[in-house]
């Protein structure tokens, strides 16, 4: 009766610690952005200084080298990228007009054949709604995608982000050592052993998939943008690099790119053939993807079914924007490392053996 007593005041301590710490986090959402990607970027960086620091160097001096590296790599990348970007999007707001007259005179033996077989299908009006919404929509979409680049990333409030993320990477990456040791020292003692071991395969999952899907995203965003910047499409390197870096949503990058990619490619060449390399580009890349990619860079690092990660991002961003889909899949993947670890008590436990 005793453990009995005590196995219950542990889960109601830890299910108490549990919903006080997500309370907190809800609270403080709007302040800690910068503080999670500080602490992703050190997670995610933290093999280079370890690496440079077996090599000789201490760990302040390995982290400062890690740091310039990266800022030295970045810098001259994001510069070109956001230039390259910002002539395409004027380059398109000013085809705009042309490109939906294009593809509305491109649909419309398609609208003269449904009327032909469907006489009260109005033809016209369909015509007009169509030019007026993708006028509106294109527009809408082309501004919006210009002041974001222009203006520098404001709806991420790139402020916090530029005087905050670095302090935090740097001390993360910096004490990461001394930070698991204090955590590790407040383990229960007679759980430790458990504990440690349950930690060590959330670790293996979270590196497997977070920096290998960092790469994959990457990967497919230099690839798609490259592919449609050769085939001319206006926009091509945005719609490309956009669809990479939103792959980690499985199917939701490649499908929409996709989708965008046809429209504008319709729209801009009078031939098919522009149209079927988007469709080559696309259908090469999810063959890469899914082949050589993800098995070789991600493999089954978290064991997650594509339709829950989609539910912890959709999740995640409802209850806490962009802070919350940042925290989702790494959440999931520690609560389906847990729930295997559950399953595996159950399944040796007197209340599945005897039933």
């Amino acid at each position: 009766m005793k453990n009995t007593g005590t196995t219950s005041r542990n889960w109601v301590f830890w299910s108490i610690l549990f919903l006080l710490f997500g309370a907190l986090i809800y609270v403080l959402r709007s302040v800690l952005l910068p503080f999670v990607v500080g602490i992703t970027l050190g997670y995610l960086l933290n093999p280079w200084v370890t690496f440079f620091e077996k090599k000789g160097l201490n760990r302040t001096l390995a982290t400062l080298l890690v740091l310039l590296i990266i800022l030295l790599i970045l810098v001259p990348f994001f510069a070109l990228i956001i230039g390259v970007i910002d002539e395409q999007l004027m380059r398109f707001l000013n085809a705009l007009p042309q490109y939906i007259t294009s593809l509305t005179q491109k649909i419309e033996p398609l609208t003269a054949d449904i009327q032909t077989r469907f006489p009260s299908f109005d033809a016209e009006k369909v015509r007009d709604y169509l030019k007026s919404a993708l006028t509106s929509n294109f527009k809408l979409a082309g501004s919006l995608l210009k002041n974001l680049f222009s203006h520098g990333f404001a709806f991420l409030n790139v402020l916090s982000l530029l005087m905050i993320t670095p302090v935090v990477t740097f001390y993360m990456l910096r004490d990461w050592g001394s930070f698991i040791a204090k955590v590790d020292s407040l383990l229960p003692r007679k759980s430790k052993t458990s504990i440690r071991s349950t930690a060590k395969e959330i670790d293996r999952a979270l590196a497997g998939f977070i920096r290998g899907q960092v790469s994959v995203c990457l990967i497919l965003g230099l690839y798609y943008s490259l592919g449609l910047y050769l085939i001319g499409l206006d926009l091509g390197i945005v719609i490309g690099f956009l669809a990479g870096l939103i792959s980690f949503i499985p199917y939701i990058g490649s499908i929409s790119g996709f989708i965008i990619s046809i429209l504008l490619a319709l729209a801009q060449f009078d031939t098919l053939s522009p149209t079927i390399l988007v469709v080559l580009v696309f259908a090469s890349g999810q063959f890469i993807e899914g082949n050589i990619l993800t098995p070789k860079l991600v493999g089954d690092s978290i064991g997650l079914h594509p339709v829950w990660i989609m539910f912890a991002l959709l999740a995640g961003g409802v209850l806490l924007g962009i802070l919350g889909m940042l925290i989702a899949v790494p959440t999931a993947a520690a609560l389906a490392v847990l729930l295997r670890h559950w399953i595996n008590n159950y399944k040796k436990s007197s209340l599945y053996l005897d039933a």
